[in-house]
């Protein structure tokens, strides 16, 4: 029974750190997509005023 248990708790932390570092993929990517959609309207907006 004592083995069980920490196999569970093993899978639960393991889990955990998975769900965390997707999280933290996630913020990156929707900050770099933005920056990046930034960076596009301004070098529009350079062009258009030429």
């Amino acid at each position: 029974m004592k083995k069980c248990n920490t196999i569970t708790i093993l899978i639960t932390v393991v889990s955990s750190v998975i769900a965390v570092c997707a999280a933290v993929v996630a913020v990156v990517l929707f900050f770099e997509k933005k920056k990046k959609d930034e960076e596009e309207l301004e070098h529009y907006l350079d062009c258009s005023i030429q």
